[in-house]
């Protein structure tokens, strides 16, 4: 064991010589109940710590706040397990043990699991990528969400797509999107009379002149997985072109690709643009002197949330 600020570690063999020795001491699997069904350690217990009710689950274990407590997680990765111990200090356990290595590090030295799937462990670094084939969007779940705004305040909404396909192949994505822009509606005014003003307005050929343009078009070139990428944060770069206003120009972007249980994925994605590259003008003090109250700042920010689906799939 070595002491750290405020809780102790114990390595694999230790923990396993205190177990052998009847030392009494209460194991806490502190990962979620689905991989603690799937694998832990021998006699552990769960007490998921992403859980807000964790102290709640930890209480109704352990009776008392000096028993011996050895908390472990995933990885030496992964910061589950000293989180844990932390949360048990504060919360006034006095003797809180984080096993290094987590669960890795105790199936390497080849000791005893037990659980459903004590044969697979789990690489969550490694389960973003999704299968080659080709996906199309679900276009009920799938949303576009809008943000405007000029000195004083901003407004925002959202447009729908119309119909998507992408294709996955040797972990590049490819494909093609249309955006119905006749959807677009404004959400922070909601029961203001103003709302369908400002709507007219956007639709209008100051903005993006939907009568004219009533689709947009976003080519998907080219998205690659980023180097040493996670789940939690951008992990492909996209480049692609957008076609808004019936002028066609490139755009890059970072994206967040997860797969999804039911074999598709969801892609989220957040950026500006200069909506003047498009020829939306409206407001801008590049293009227009005296504007006033009309001033419009020239980035627009969208946030994406794309649901894709194995192609032969019902939306």
């Amino acid at each position: 064991m070595r002491d750290t600020d405020d809780f102790k570690r114990i390595s694999p063999h230790a923990l396993k010589q205190e177990v052998e020795s009847g030392k009494d001491l209460i194991i806490i699997d502190t990962l979620t109940k689905d991989h603690y069904t799937k694998v832990h350690l021998p006699n552990a217990r769960n007490a998921c710590v992403f859980e807000v009710t964790f102290l709640d689950q930890i209480a109704g274990i352990i009776p008392e706040k000096d028993d011996v407590i050895v908390v472990y997680g995933s990885s030496e990765k992964s910061m589950d397990a000293t989180t844990a111990a932390e949360k048990l200090i504060r919360a006034g356990y006095s003797n809180v043990l984080a096993l290094d290595g987590g669960l890795a590090l105790w199936r390497e030295a080849g000791y005893p699991l037990d659980g459903e799937q004590i044969r697979i462990l789990e690489a969550p670094e490694m389960e973003l990528g999704i299968e080659d084939r080709t996906y199309k969007v679900n276009t009920d779940e799938s949303i576009i969400e809008w943000t405007g705004r000029n000195a004083n305040k901003k407004h925002y909404g959202a447009v729908k797509l119309s119909r998507g396909e992408m294709t996955v192949k040797d972990g590049s994505i490819k494909g093609s999107f249309e955006i119905d822009m006749t959807s677009i509606k404004n959400i922070d005014l909601d029961g203001d009379d103003l709302q369908p003003v400002l709507i007219s307005h956007l639709k209008s050929d100051d903005f993006f002149f939907v009568k004219m343009f009533p689709r947009a078009f976003f080519n998907l070139n080219s998205a690659r997985l980023l180097e040493k990428p996670s789940l939690s944060s951008p992990n492909f770069r996209v480049k692609g072109t957008l076609a808004l206003r019936g002028i066609k120009k490139a755009i890059t972007f970072p994206a967040t690709v997860n797969p999804a249980r039911d074999g598709g994925a969801i892609i989220e994605a957040h950026f500006d643009i200069d909506r003047t590259r498009w020829g939306v003008i409206y407001g801008s003090n590049r293009f227009f002197e005296h504007l006033g109250m009309h001033l419009v700042f020239d980035f627009m920010s969208f946030q994406l949330r794309l649901v894709v689906e194995a192609k032969g799939q019902s939306s």
